[in-house]
Order: C-alpha cells, then structure tokens, then sequence
C-alpha cells in the first residue's frame, strides 16, 4: 500500500494500478482498512489514467466498477459517488448517469446533505434546459429602462414548443430545488439555483405578462442570492481555517526537525 500510494502521488499510475491490484488480491472482499483503502485507491488511479488518456474508455469502465464496489460497502462515500458521475458524463452515457443521480436522491440510507447535492446535480441540467431557451437573442433585447439605464426585456420564442419545453424545464428544475432546500437548507450550491431557477421563473412571468408575478419572483430571487451569498462566504471561511491549520502544523513539524 505504501508503494502504491508513493507511485499514486508521483503519478506513475501503470505502476500503481498493479500495486494496488496486488493489495487487493490479498484481501479481496476488502475486509481490512488495508483492502478497503487499496479499492478506493484502485478507482482513483483508473479514473487518473482515463482522464491522460481519454481515448482509453475501458479505464473508465473499470474505474466506475471499482468506485461502485467502495459504494457498496459505504454508501455515505460522496466521492466515489461524484466520481460514477463525473465518469458517466464524460462517457456521454447521459441515461446511466440520470438514472444514477436520481437513484441517488431517493436512497433513505445517502445523508440528506448529500441527497440535496444530487438534487441540485439534476436541477443543474434543467437550468441549462430553459436558459438555452431563454437566454438567446431572439427572446432576450436590451431596451432603456424608465432610468435611462439598459436593461432586458424577454418575450415570448416564435415556437410555441420552445415555450412549452421552457415551461417544463423551470417546473421541474424547481420542484428539484425545492426538495434539495428541504433536505439542506444551508447549502450554498442548494440556494445559488434556487436563485437561478426564481429567474428563469421571472423571465417566463415576463414572457407571459404577468409583470405583477415577475415582480414578486424578483425580491424572492434577490433574497436567494443573498442567502447563496452569506452562506458561501461561512463555507469559505471555514475552508480557509482549515487550510490556515494545516499549515500551521506543518510548519510547526518542519521546525522541530
């Protein structure tokens, strides 16, 4: 294992890869910390040796095989999960992966925090759905403002399809966010598309001239952004005290040798 992590980090994967395949064989069940460390490890170099090498799908595969067997064994591990994820898309199996985000959100036994982050993954996709929609031209001028300032103005797209699939990409992207917030409310990624989706949900009001509608869904969305603001800023700063420790205790080692 010690090989193998020394290679990992010096990123000679090949030779990674059999040491790890090596750990494993003694303990294939992965019965011990050591087999266990050596499995995760395993998936992480072959998903390290696809990404050098795209045109080598099979380490893909076979990296998604052993961060599945990880999951087995350990559900909670959000890692090897976004990893399967990161992996389907990059393969274009887009049914896979939304079958395997979805599945992901509706497990009892996945922490609600990480339940959300699925959530959010899907809403994701719904945004992008309407904003191609909605954000284009055709549908979206820049018009004076009674300031003078500029400022859009969205209207209805010439096909009516457009309109409708713009309709049903904002209800279902806004049905997933509203479950996420439900299961974190103090996710940052959770309310930056609560705010994303409250727009997307403004400019359809406009489009459809409800302006008394798009008003009220304005101040919702100004307060989403100010929630996604506060919290990212927490979330940051916590990061950055514990980067600060980190290095703390390393200098602290380094001046004891």
């Amino acid at each position: 294992m010690v090989d193998g992590g020394k290679a990992y980090k010096d990123r000679n994967f090949q030779e990674a890869e059999g040491l790890f395949r090596s750990a494993i064989a003694r303990d294939p069940q992965g019965q011990t910390k050591e087999g266990k460390t050596a499995q995760l490890f395993l998936a992480r170099t072959l998903h390290s040796e696809y990404i050098g090498n795209r045109q080598n799908p099979a380490k893909a595969e076979d990296a998604i095989k052993e961060y599945k067997r990880v999951l087995a064994e350990d559900v909670k591990d959000q890692s090897s999960f976004n990893a399967v994820a990161n992996l389907l898309e990059n393969l274009n199996r887009n049914d896979e992966w939304l079958k395997w985000v979805t599945e992901r959100t509706n497990n009892e036994q996945v922490p609600p925090e990480q339940r959300a982050e699925a959530l959010t993954k899907l809403t994701a996709k719904k945004y992008s759905c309407a904003n191609e929609i909605s954000d284009v031209e055709a549908v979206k001028k820049t018009v004076k403002g009674k300031d003078g300032k500029d400022m859009f103005q969205f209207s209805k797209p010439e096909n009516p399809q457009d309109l409708e699939n713009l309709r049903q990409c904002i209800q279902e992207g806004t049905e997933l966010i509203n479950r996420a917030e439900k299961l974190d409310t103090n996710s940052d990624a959770v309310w930056s598309y609560k705010a994303n989706m409250l727009v997307q949900q403004m400019r359809l009001a406009e489009m459809e001239g409800n302006m008394q509608q798009k008003e009220a869904l304005k101040a919702e969305a100004e307060k989403a952004k100010n929630r996604f603001t506060e919290l990212a800023k927490i979330r940051k700063d916590k990061e950055q005290a514990i980067e600060d420790e980190k290095k703390a205790k390393e200098a602290e080692a380094a001046n004891k040798k």
